[in-house]
This record gives C-alpha cells, sequence and structure tokens, in this order.
C-alpha cells in the first residue's frame, strides 16, 4: 500500500510494526519552538522520530529570506537517511495543529522526488482519539540509503512572485487567517497586511472537526476562489 496524501489513524495503526514505514511527529508552535521537543518527550506515536520545524525543515536565515527558507536539499536526504529511509519507505507525518505543520514535510518529501508521503488526517488528536500506541523511546533503526530524485513540486520566490502579479494567468494564495490578511492584526512579521492581489483562503477552511474535507468539497470551494 502506498498513500501520497492522507492516512488515517486506523491505517497507520494496523502499520505500526511495518519497518517499511516511518513515522515523524512535526509538532510546532510559531510563538515557543521548544514546544515540539517538550510534547515528543512527554509521549508521541510510538516508533516516531521527530522533526523540527526551525532546525531540520528550514534552512539558514539570513535576514533577507524569509523565517522558513528552504533548506539545502542535502540536509534533507541526510536527515530521512538517518530516520532509516529509503526510497520505498512510506513516510507519514502528523501534528497537533491541523497539519499545518506536517504538510511542511509532505512537501519537503515531494521536493525530494518522494511520493510515499502521507499527513495524518486529523493529527496526534486523531491517535488519541483512535487508541493508538503512545510511546516515550527515541526510535532507533540503521541508516537508510535514501536518494534525491527529480522534483514532484515546484517552487518559486519573491522575485517570480513579483514578476508575476499582474499575470492573469497566475492567482498568489494567502493561506493565513482572514485579520492577519487584512492588516487588522499581525503577532508574527513585521509588516501587517498581503501581498497585493493576493486571494485570502484560511488554512483552515480546509478542514472539518478537525479532519480534510473530500476532494470533491475542496475542488468546488477552490473552484470559485
Amino acid at each position: 500500500m502506498t498513500l501520497t496524501t492522507l492516512v488515517t489513524a486506523a491505517q497507520l495503526a494496523a502499520q505500526l510494526d511495518n519497518p517499511a514505514w516511518c513515522v515523524v511527529d512535526c509538532r510546532h508552535d510559531l510563538f515557543d519552538h521548544a514546544f515540539g521537543r517538550r510534547e515528543y518527550a512527554k509521549g508521541h506515536i510510538e516508533g516516531a522520530y521527530f522533526g523540527d520545524t526551525e532546525a531540520d525543515f528550514a534552512g539558514p536565515k539570513s535576514g533577507s529570506n524569509g523565517r522558513h527558507p528552504l533548506p539545502a536539499r542535502e540536509q534533507v536526504v541526510e536527515l530521512f537517511r538517518r530516520w532509516g529511509m529509503n526510497n520505498q519507505t512510506q513516510l507519514v507525518a502528523y501534528d497537533a495543529q491541523g497539519g499545518q505543520f506536517a504538510v511542511r514535510l509532505w512537501w519537503l518529501a515531494r521536493w525530494l522526488g518522494h511520493s510515499s508521503v502521507a499527513v495524518l488526517d486529523g493529527g496526534w488528536q486523531a491517535w488519541l482519539a483512535h487508541g493508538g500506541r503512545i510511546g516515550q523511546a527515541l526510535p532507533q533503526r540503521p541508516t537508510g540509503s535514501f536518494e534525491a530524485r527529480a522534483p514532484l513540486v515546484r517552487y518559486v520566490d519573491a522575485s517570480y512572485v513579483l514578476a508575476h502579479l499582474s499575470d492573469n494567468r497566475t492567482t498568489v494564495l494567502d493561506a493565513r487567517a482572514p485579520e492577519r490578511y487584512a492588516g487588522e492584526q499581525e503577532p508574527i512579521d513585521p509588516v501587517a497586511g498581503h501581498i497585493p492581489g493576493a486571494v485570502n483562503r484560511f488554512w483552515q477552511a480546509n478542514l472539518a472537526d478537525g479532519k480534510f474535507k473530500s476532494a470533491a468539497e475542496l475542488r468546488a470551494e477552490f473552484e470559485v476562489l
């Protein structure tokens, strides 16, 4: 079984002892960077590794490259190998924040050409509700042989966005909360507001009761943006 988008708690529980699966805890808090590690130490999905949004999933900050610049591909390859992954491994990412941090690992895996990656639908809360096994021990796996392949996703930089602001074939989507988009509230960034012409679609609108809406429902909602 290969999963490329979402995995349910029941599906994951059935594969938890499968050495071909790798589970990563991506819990994080933008205001408290130690939150994820603390929660991981208290208890995590049994056998899961911890992935640090600030240290593992981002590169060095220069002061002009954003809050979470992309890491070097080689950095992520080495991380995957430390998790015992090879190119056949089914990777599963989860968090406790509706997927907003787990999806970064999902994207990074696809950036390295790895399609067998899924986000736990409902995250940590769904795992607890399912009665899934919880542990505190650090996993021990032999170093993996993962190799990067051609990217399955494309990324753009600020220069690209600036050059395409007037292109009617390009839609800039702002996934932040409406009050941040409107510039009414800005708890993190130094400047309030949004990119000119950007459309607001709060990422939480993709969820219903903490889990992702159906593909058909999401498609219908995105088509009217």
